[in-house]
């Protein structure tokens, strides 16, 4: 919380995007026949998968167990999360009436979610817990294409030649966006983190037209609830001052852009957090502390700096990788 807040820290905190999940062998044997979906709408089983890697690693935050189509289900979107795809969408938003299907979120929608958060704030003491929500963007790109994209046709095709119909279906993934961080923060959450994970696919010119009216409204209606807003997005080098001037308190930064150089080019007044290249956590370990040394040194040029890797925990991580990475990152930063 002091780094977000660019305050004096008596070591570099760390956590890891994708901390809780295929990573554990704990994780495996909870959600063993338990769809994706029905495991994030279970406050026994978010509360148990949110805390495995609290009690395996030293991180100094838990990152909310769930997924960032959660809310798009509760408000009454057809979809699926499917193994070895990700969300799959049944009917994809291409028209007016498709996007009119898109209504508010209340708390009542997901009541899974306070009592979890609830729980998980009083098992966790002093550790803070991060909420998160996805951004309108990359919910867009899933309500439109159906599914993963790789070039995301749809998505610009609606955003390009319909852009009326296209700011219309993100002002309401907006207000999804800012409903479901609302519910997190009121529950207990200490922070939050917006993950735009597909916006690295659109040009700053169309970033600031069609994207950054609609981030900078969520972070502007959370500013209120006084936790550190985090976001972060992947691919989004050549977007990162954009992305400093949506109003997050720390600006993610993947692994493709060095965190001096993200310093530059983030407007002044941010943390950053970041940036392992999480494919390196399958080499030797003399090459991961070579590494994650250079990213702490980088990240000093920083106002303010949360270690994480530039992306989430691959699959087939060795856990003892992590568990030796968080130890080294404490030990190397302590001031």
């Amino acid at each position: 919380m002091r780094a977000c807040r660019r305050q004096d820290v008596p070591h570099t905190p760390v956590w890891f995007m994708r901390q809780a999940g295929r990573s554990l062998p704990e994780y495996l044997r909870v959600r063993e026949g338990i769809p994706m979906l029905e495991a994030c709408a279970r406050p026994d089983l978010i509360a148990e998968i949110t805390m495995q890697p609290v009690r395996r690693y030293a991180v100094d935050a838990a990152i909310f167990f769930s997924d960032i189509v959660v809310p798009l289900k509760a408000i009454g979107i057809d979809l699926d999360i499917k193994p070895g795809v990700g969300p799959v969408i049944a009917d994809p938003i291409r028209d007016a009436a498709g996007v009119k299907a898109v209504r508010e979120l209340t708390p009542d929608d997901v009541p899974y979610i306070t009592e979890a958060v609830g729980a998980l704030v009083g098992e966790l003491g002093g550790t803070p817990l991060i909420g998160f929500a996805g951004a309108p963007f990359t919910l867009a790109a899933y309500l439109i294409e159906g599914g993963p994209s790789k070039n995301h046709e749809h998505t610009k095709a609606l955003m390009y030649g319909h852009p009326e119909l296209w700011h219309e279906l993100m002002d309401r993934l907006a207000d999804l966006t800012v409903a479901f961080l609302k519910v997190q923060v009121a529950a207990g959450a200490s922070a939050v983190q917006v993950f735009d994970s597909w916006v690295g696919a659109v040009a700053p010119q169309d970033y600031r037209e069609s994207v950054l009216p609609h981030t900078s409204r969520i972070f502007e209606e959370v500013a209120g609830l006084g936790v550190p807003r985090i976001h972060f997005g992947v691919g989004t080098g050549e977007l990162l001052g954009l992305m400093g001037e949506a109003g997050a308190d720390v600006v993610g930064v993947d692994w493709r852009v060095p965190l001096d150089e993200a310093a530059r080019r983030v407007p002044p007044g941010k943390a950053l957090q970041g940036n392992l290249d999480p494919a390196l956590l399958f080499a030797p370990w003399d090459v991961v502390r070579r590494r994650a040394q250079d990213v702490l040194d980088r990240g000093r040029t920083a106002e303010g700096h949360v270690f994480n890797l530039g992306h989430g925990v691959p699959p087939s991580a060795d856990p003892d990788m992590l568990a030796r990475l968080a130890d080294f990152v404490h030990e190397a930063s302590a001031r």
